[in-house]
């Protein structure tokens, strides 16, 4: 799944011009941990993070860049809980170590690349559960931009929250 969502990310990059080439060629560099460097997702339980991602007798954590953040490479099995949040960033010095390196060098676009530092990035977070016919999403948040934009007018009526941590002191 990891794998898959860095093809999926590059693809939408190379859409956006940011990246050009072969995406076949850019999965076997491993441009993808440039953009994505954490893991996919992790398991949920007792803990946000929760243990048991490599246990023996299971597969081995990767040593590869991007996949070493993996939390797990178990099977999934009905009743595991995960988070699943694929994110795309644009982190300064992975950035500049990736224009330094002439294998991933050649499929960013400079121009396109400097444009977006200081963007940071975004990750979209789900939480699912494993089902004997694949996986129930847990997470109920608008998706679409008419969803997220009705949710933001329905907070602009609501009453007035205060925030304590951004008031100013009176003396």
């Amino acid at each position: 799944m990891h794998v898959l969502a860095n093809r999926v990310m590059l693809e939408s990059l190379k859409d956006g011009c940011v990246v050009k080439g072969s995406i076949d060629d850019m999965m076997t560099a491993n441009l993808g941990a440039v953009f994505q460097p954490h893991g996919l997702g992790h398991f949920m339980g007792v803990d946000v993070h929760d243990v048991g991602g490599y246990l023996e007798g299971h597969p081995v954590r990767s040593t590869l860049a991007g996949l070493r953040s993996l939390r797990t490479a178990r099977l999934l099995e009905v009743g595991m809980v995960l988070t699943i949040e694929p994110g795309c960033y644009f982190i300064d010095h992975l950035l500049d170590q990736a224009l330094a390196d002439p294998q991933l060098s050649e499929f960013l676009v400079p121009d396109a690349i400097e444009r977006l530092r200081g963007f940071g990035g975004v990750r979209i977070e789900d939480d699912v559960v494993v089902t004997s016919t694949g996986a129930e999403l847990l997470t109920k948040v608008p998706r679409t931009i008419e969803e997220i934009e009705e949710a933001m007018a329905a907070g602009r009526n609501e009453e007035k929250v205060v925030i304590p941590q951004l008031l100013t002191k009176q003396v």
